[in-house]
């Protein structure tokens, strides 16, 4: 069929080379005084040229079989052949061509039911092969691509599916590539668009990230609690052993606390006689500052 219509796929050219002669033949048929042989031989040749030339497009190529043997390929442009002796193939696109397939409700490593959507890019480099060793070669890039997607989600897990598609894609053009090399066609990249997995799997999916999250939360909680605790601790040490530093980090504290304006810290009196602040706390009001108020201690 689709050679049929590669046959009947007829030029411009040719339908105007059919009208000259068609008039030059009507022409003909007045001047011979209304003899039909020249009208008669101008519809002949036109209708000759009608068939016999043709065109293809600059990126198209087509194969020319003369008593059914293949005689060499033609295009792109103008081109003849020989009618009823000459028979062409269909015109091959050679431009880089796009096939979307899918993959539906097939299992994965893990046994996860997935529907996967892809795209190939792919492209005739040898029209003479993709025309004389494969009857169809669109629908054998379709159905290849498929099984070679459903071979690799086979052996994929879904985590990997679903963080390392370009992994994927990757793989199925190089399993695609292989198989077409021979057919005269290239591969040259498979992209994954989209995969999906059921409802209710996506659910427990989100539900078990989140119980993840929460528990990374949680431990790093404690981590910070433990790091606090051991520099409380080492901070206790130090201050065990030198009065001194426990003085200056007690005399600090007031200060952060007294510096602000109208601020007012009551401490024990028992505390300003063991840090020996007493001299401090009254140089302080002399000079014209608000000082903590001492309590006596019950």
């Amino acid at each position: 069929m689709k050679s049929n219509l590669a046959q009947l796929r007829l030029s411009s050219v040719g339908w105007a080379l059919l009208a000259v002669c068609a008039g030059a033949g009507w022409w003909g048929y007045y001047a011979a005084y209304g003899s039909p042989a020249p009208l008669i031989a101008g519809i002949l040749i036109g209708l000759y040229f009608l068939f016999a030339i043709r065109v293809a497009d600059q990126w198209e190529r087509v194969a020319v079989l003369r008593f059914g043997r293949f005689i060499g390929l033609r295009g792109p442009g103008l081109f003849h052949i020989v009618p009823i002796i000459d028979r062409l193939s269909r015109y091959v696109d050679q431009r880089v061509r796009v096939t979307s397939v899918s993959a539906e409700s097939t299992l994965t490593r893990d046994t996860v039911p997935v529907n996967v959507d892809a795209i190939i890019f792919w492209l005739v480099w040898n029209a003479e092969k993709s025309i004389l060793e494969v009857q169809d070669f669109d629908q054998a890039i379709l159905l290849s691509a498929q099984t070679a997607l459903r071979e690799s989600i086979g052996r994929h897990e879904l985590s990997q599916m679903v963080a390392e598609r370009e992994m994927l894609g990757q793989e199925l053009q190089r399993i695609l590539d292989e198989k077409t090399t021979s057919w005269g066609i290239t591969v040259q990249s498979v992209e994954i668009r989209d995969v999906q997995i059921p409802a209710g799997l996506q659910d427990a999916m989100s539900r078990q990230a989140q119980a993840e999250r929460e528990r990374q939360a949680r431990i790093i909680l404690g981590q910070a609690e433990t790091e606090i605790a051991e520099k409380f601790a080492r901070a206790a040490d130090t201050y065990q052993n030198n009065p001194v530093a426990m003085h200056l980090r007690a005399m600090n504290m007031l200060y952060e606390a007294i510096k602000e304006r109208g601020s007012m810290v009551i401490v024990p009196s028992s505390a300003v006689e063991t840090m020996g602040l007493g001299g401090t706390l009254a140089t302080a009001s002399l000079g014209g500052a608000k000082a903590p108020m001492p309590a006596e201690a019950v």
